[in-house]
């Protein structure tokens, strides 16, 4: 760890360890493996060629393939060595493993008709597609919950909001934190809806070695039912490769989440700077080498640099990806590789605002004390009420009360009130707004 070149596989190894069974070189290793097992699977329930002959797959085999480990998958790297062919030495693996199972005689079927694409561009989903439900969303709607719950906490909290970074109508604490819980719930929702797909169909797309070799399988067809059994669905229309369409918007949804993650971090970083927000004190921990006195807002600090890092390579890579020259070109297969990377940042960053949730709670009285200091945001709801009452010109009349007055207080409000040319009525429910309590809907 301390060699490791990455900070995720170094620093972060401990946090990021959970994705490497999705990621890493043996998790890609693994998930090839599935598939070309899996389509030798398919091709035998289909019957095709010589597999009629086939009464049974050997439970062995299954074992030996659902069980595969690090050795096994070592032995892959050492055959690669040979081949310079990473596809390649995963069929040559399997070959072995057939005939220690006596499966000898079917061999050839194996990889039957298929280009190195037809493994990758299925893999690659598959690995994606368990990653996000396994671990990414469980771990983002965890974060969201302590947001709520933070928020919950603290029902009916009167804030002062700020808008262009000066004092405006009042709302409260908790449906501050709603709004990035409610912007992060449809987010997720849509990440949870995307369709993850595979590209299936030979050399060049168009199963030219499948139809000339078994004419009468209808192989779309076949393709379709593999692949969905799989949980992907499959494309129709490719070249050599996915066109990673999909992929990008997987990319930019996550580009998404991560955007509203960056300004929830910088909203509370804005918070703790104006005191509305307390950290609590670890006994052992250092805010400054020099500083005795500071508690930095570092949680949400490295969520913030994970996050814009991430994006970085989401960008890059839904950028990239969907773009190859002609039928294929070699550019997409170590792009491909890093599509775990950007996850692994996120995945710090939520670690990180889920810490750094766990270590706040808003100072209600700094909080109440300077909504009260600041009576002029009533003033829209006072000319809101006199344009009800059809006193003329409203607006001006506040804005010529409260600009540019330093320190207006409620008794000067309120003998501005008295002043008004409304009736008395009217004049007792003015005097009823106060900074406190002018929250409107909120929560």
């Amino acid at each position: 760890m301390l060699k490791a070149i990455s900070p995720i596989d170094g620093r972060y190894a401990n946090q990021t360890k959970v994705l490497s069974s999705y990621f890493s070189e043996f998790a890609l290793i693994r998930y090839r493996v599935k598939v070309e097992f899996e389509y030798f699977v398919h091709l035998h329930s289909a019957q095709v060629g010589d597999l009629i002959r086939l009464d049974h797959i050997p439970a062995s085999l299954n074992s030996a393939i659902d069980e595969m480990d690090e050795s096994q998958a070592q032995k892959i790297k050492e055959i690669e060595k040979t081949t310079n062919h990473d596809v390649k030495a995963v069929e040559y693996f399997l070959r072995d493993l057939f005939e220690a199972h006596g499966l000898k005689d079917y061999i050839e079927y194996i990889h039957f008709g298929l280009t190195s694409q037809d493994i990758n561009n299925t893999a690659f989903p598959l690995m994606m597609k368990n990653a996000t439900k396994d671990v990414m969303v469980p771990l983002l709607k965890s974060m969201i919950n302590a947001i709520a719950e933070l928020a919950d906490r603290f029902p009916q909290l009167p804030m002062l909001a700020h808008t262009h970074g000066q004092p405006a109508s009042p709302t409260t604490f908790k449906k501050e934190m709603y709004v990035f819980v409610e912007r992060l719930l449809q987010q997720v929702d849509q990440l949870e809806k995307l369709t993850f797909v595979a590209k299936f169909g030979g050399a060049t797309g168009n199963f030219n070695a499948h139809k000339v070799t078994f004419p009468n399988v209808n192989w779309p067809s076949f393709a379709d039912a593999f692949i969905k059994n799989l949980g992907l669905t499959r494309l129709q229309t490719t070249t050599q490769i996915a066109h990673y369409d999909q992929e990008a918007a997987y990319f930019h949804q996550w580009i998404r989440i991560n955007t509203i993650l960056v300004d929830f971090c910088r909203d509370i970083w804005t918070y703790i700077s104006m005191n509305y927000i307390k950290q609590k004190t670890v006994a052992n921990e250092v805010g400054s080498s020099a500083m005795p006195h500071k508690v930095n807002p570092i949680d949400f600090e490295n969520a913030e640099g994970n996050l814009l890092l991430a994006n970085a390579i989401l960008g890059f890579l839904a950028e990239k990806l969907p773009v190859s020259r002609l039928q294929r070109d070699l550019t997409d297969s170590t792009v491909l590789r890093n599509v775990g990377v950007p996850l692994a940042h996120i995945l710090i960053a939520i670690n990180s605002i889920s810490k750094g949730l766990g270590k706040l709670s808003p100072d209600e009285a700094k909080i109440k004390a300077e909504l009260s200091q600041n009576v002029a945001v009533i003033a829209e709801g006072i000319q809101s009420i006199l344009r009800r009452e059809g006193v003329p010109h409203p607006y001006e009349l506040l804005k010529q009360f409260t600009r540019g007055t330093q320190g207006l207080s409620m008794e000067r409000f309120l003998e501005f009130i008295d002043s008004l040319p409304v009736n008395d009525d009217v004049k007792a429910e003015l005097r009823q707004l106060s900074p406190l309590s002018y929250t409107g809907y909120s929560m």
